[in-house]
């Protein structure tokens, strides 16, 4: 599992730095356009009608990402984009780990009665040793010490319990920390961009509507693109409390269940 977080932040990292590279390549042809269509807009043209031509003429969305991106200023918005790659890498870790915890406990338990009813404990350990998942891991440690007690076999269960609740709450940490960070990079954009525009408003002794308007819209793309970032980033550690609380549910029904059988297991054996 780790190597495969390794590998996708390795990817992300490599993804990250050709799109600087094109965006570096592409930044004077998309000035030259932008300076070619404002030369040929014509003033008095109708709103609506110019409007359709650009919409027509619009860019592709990575072209207009890219473009985004530049304005908003490579220093602010990377810290941003490199967010948005990590946290995404964890939540990739994330959901193949909890998809691999998911199983049928219901099916597992009553293969574990099977077996206690027909090969004992032994029996029983190798069905756990074959199934995947914590829960079968959980049942695989109370049989483990079943020679011992049931007391001791249901501690054992408890504490095991908790250890692999802890596994599953893993690397949530990161993912919260990302999505605080996002937007707290884009806020310090803004506010850079902010006090620029005043610097700008200060050095030309005037207070220009156009040189405030595009002051301001450079320094808000940062961020909007926190917030996306942190959006993107909240659905899935959303997903992943719900995730980890229905299994960790399930883990304590089924534990409840197990003692039981081991109870009948010895009862009979006695």
């Amino acid at each position: 599992m780790k190597k495969l977080f390794a590998l996708i932040a390795v990817f992300g990292m490599l993804l990250f730095v050709a799109s600087n590279s094109v965006v570096a390549q592409d930044q004077p042809a998309a000035t030259t356009t932008a300076v070619d269509s404002t030369v040929a807009v014509d003033p008095a043209a109708d709103p609506v009608e110019e409007a359709a031509a650009k919409a027509e003429e619009g860019q592709s969305l990575h072209s207009a990402l890219k473009q985004k991106f530049i304005e908003g200023g490579p220093v602010w918005m990377t810290p941003i984009l490199i967010c948005l790659v990590l946290g995404l890498a964890f939540c990739i870790e994330r959901i193949i780990y909890l998809n691999l915890s998911t199983s049928n406990t219901k099916k597992l338990l009553a293969k574990i009665e099977d077996a206690l009813n027909n090969g004992g404990i032994e029996a029983a350990k190798e069905v756990c040793r074959n199934t995947r998942g914590p829960v079968a891991s959980i049942f695989y440690q109370g049989l483990d010490r079943s020679h011992q007690g049931l007391d001791l076999a249901e501690k054992s269960v408890v504490a095991y319990g908790g250890v692999q609740a802890s596994l599953l709450e893993r690397n949530l940490s990161w993912v919260g920390l990302f999505i605080a960070l996002a937007p707290m990079f884009g806020f310090l954009g803004t506010v850079v961009g902010m006090i620029a525009a005043f610097d700008a408003i200060e050095q030309a002794g005037d207070i220009s509507p156009t040189l405030v308007a595009a002051g301001i819209k450079v320094a808000l793309i940062t961020t909007v693109g926190g917030l996306i970032v942190a959006i993107i980033l909240q659905v899935f550690y959303n997903y992943f409390l719900s995730k980890i609380d229905s299994l960790i549910g399930d883990m304590e029904d089924s534990s409840i269940a197990f003692i039981d059988l081991l109870v009948k297991h010895n009862l009979k054996n006695a």
